[in-house]
């Protein structure tokens, strides 16, 4: 019998220590006639509300999603007290977390019910009929590592009691995109993308992707990928947008060894070349979104890294801050362009004069941490790592009433780390980041020093490049028996007994190391290798808490 069987866990309740900022965010959406409402996805929070601007967000989803993960959001135009949820992010990380279908709400958020779609596993957008709140269509991007026949662009007509797949290509490509005409909204648009996942790679492209039209509501699609001005070799990821502002006016981003913003002013008949800056296009599986403007038909956005907008009908474009990097869905009024709600790797953000000043993303309790790990103070601290932020160190209890951001700080190391505390001094830290980053540091003196095994920085190189091949988010430990020895792994594993001045190999290499998990990620357009697909390498490391020298590696 173990303890939590026999009732030692019985009393014990979850609490909320922080920290209080915001994680990714890849749907947004805001309420049509109540200037102070939003909406927000969270990747790993699930859907979250605002009725004050972006001041306070409050959980509306707890307790009816079985997952957590949010891909795509859509408010009814013309009942936004309808509101559609399409599970599992399309952002499809190494770590990526799968959907369970669509959830409704008829209710503002009340309550929720789950629509089916279980099998599309990852969504990219839901979109809804500005007239018709019980007509809506999903890009269905499907199994992010695997094929799946559920791929694809669904519609329901009967607010989601049952639904038909009006566009597909195969088990290998889904829909990742859509844009219903805002003057016709029979005419959509939609995008498919070819794309798998695999341990060690991120392909992102073939012969599946494409853009796709329908001018009868999605009974009927034509393909248009291959029209007048657009790229003609192997298609990637591609976002499109309908203009409000003029009719026929279409934005497209698309992933192709001569890709670009395009734009066509027919109805997607013929197109011009816009911006070919590879700042609009880096990482095109990550990102790849465009949004027109709803007034102005020369304005149109352009999310990526950062965030971008043209003035000028996609020739040029210029950077419009934001709080946080990593940006992944925008919403802009209809009818008021200046407010606006963005999401990115940060969380959610408002805005209500057309991006020259955001709410706050410190405000969310949706971030996304790697590890924890514990020090032996009392009260004790707790420590971890934020995706896309720092790692960041809480008191188990507080002074106050609640734990402030005033008690809140980084201990070196980066976002994908795992953390580990010297237990005879818990002032002092060691924190892992990729790339096989590895930092020392003192509270006392608040010195962060590297202590790297190998000092290259291998962003860039595939895994077939590398000295040492340090996973994204690689072990660390102290020994329980000897704490003067920290072991850290790559395929090999590295010990140090100088507080990591030094080190040493120790074991031989404990992976399979095939060679064709060792290659360039990406492709077949665009190559990706930021260390997340690193493979063979050890992933796991323990030593025996009850013999001294006895370690256990899992690769």
């Amino acid at each position: 019998m173990t303890e939590s069987e026999n009732g030692a866990f019985d009393g014990m309740r979850w609490r909320f220590v922080g920290p209080m900022r915001g994680g990714r965010v890849v749907a947004v959406d805001g309420h049509p006639t109540r200037p102070t409402t939003f909406y927000m996805g969270s990747t790993g929070g699930g859907v979250w509300k605002t009725t004050d601007g972006g001041n306070l967000w409050e959980n509306i989803s707890d307790g009816y999603f079985k997952r957590a993960s949010v891909g795509g959001l859509a408010v009814a135009p013309s009942d936004p007290n309808v509101i559609y949820a399409g599970m599992g992010e399309a952002t499809i990380r190494s770590n990526v977390s799968t959907g369970d279908g669509v959830y409704k709400t008829s209710d503002g958020g009340q309550t929720w019910q789950a629509l089916g779609l279980a099998e599309s596993r990852n969504i990219g957008k839901v979109r809804v009929h500005p007239q018709n709140p019980d007509l809506v269509y999903v890009a269905a991007l499907g199994h992010a590592f695997g094929p799946n026949k559920e791929r694809g662009i669904y519609r329901s007509q009967d607010g989601g009691k049952t639904w038909d797949l009006v566009l597909h290509r195969g088990e290998d490509a889904g829909g990742i995109d859509l844009s219903l005409d805002p003057n016709n909204p029979r005419i959509i648009y939609a995008a498919l993308w070819e794309a798998r996942r695999y341990p060690w790679a991120l392909v992102s492209g073939g012969p599946g992707s494409g853009l796709f039209k329908s001018s009868d509501g999605g009974d009927t699609w034509q393909e248009i990928s291959r029209n007048e001005g657009l790229p003609k070799g192997v298609l990637g990821k591609i976002g499109v947008a309908a203009s409000a502002a003029q009719p026929g006016r279409v934005y497209a981003i698309i992933e192709a060894e001569d890709g670009a913003v395009f734009r066509s002013d027919d109805y997607g008949a013929t197109w011009q070349r816009g911006s070919e800056s590879r700042e609009l296009r880096q990482r095109a599986w990550y990102y790849h979104h465009i949004y027109a403007d709803p007034q102005d038909a020369d304005t149109v956005w352009v999310l990526n890294v950062e965030a971008w907008k043209s003035t000028d009908g996609g020739k040029t474009f210029e950077n419009v801050p934001v709080p946080h990097g990593d940006n992944h869905d925008l919403w802009i009024d209809p009818n008021n362009p200046l407010r606006m709600v963005e999401g990115n790797d940060g969380g959610a953000t408002v805005s209500y004069n057309g991006g020259a000043s955001w709410s706050s993303i410190y405000n969310q309790p949706t971030a996304e941490m790697y590890h924890v790990a514990t020090d032996t103070q009392v009260p004790y601290r707790i420590y971890g790592a934020q995706q896309d932020n720092t790692t960041i160190t809480v008191p188990s209890r507080s002074m106050y009433e609640a734990i402030t951001r005033d008690e809140q700080y980084g201990v070196g190391g980066g976002e994908s780390g795992y953390i580990q505390v010297d237990p005879r001094d818990p002032d002092i830290v060691y924190a892992g980041s990729y790339g096989g980053f590895l930092t020392r540091y003192d509270h006392r003196t608040k010195e962060h020093r590297s202590i790297n095994v190998w000092p290259e920085n291998n962003i860039g190189h595939g895994a077939e490049d590398l000295q040492y091949r340090f996973q994204w988010t690689y072990p660390i430990l102290i020994s329980p028996h000897t704490p003067d020895h920290i072991y850290v792994t790559s395929q090999y594993v590295h010990r140090s007994t100088d507080q990591g001045q030094s080190w040493q190999v120790i074991s031989p290499d404990l992976t399979r190391h095939d060679p064709k998990t060792l290659k360039s990620s990406g492709g077949p357009i665009t190559k990706d290798n930021t260390g997340a697909e690193y493979y063979a390498t050890i992933f796991a490391f323990a030593e025996s808490p009850l013999q001294a020298g006895v370690f256990w590696a899992g690769s």
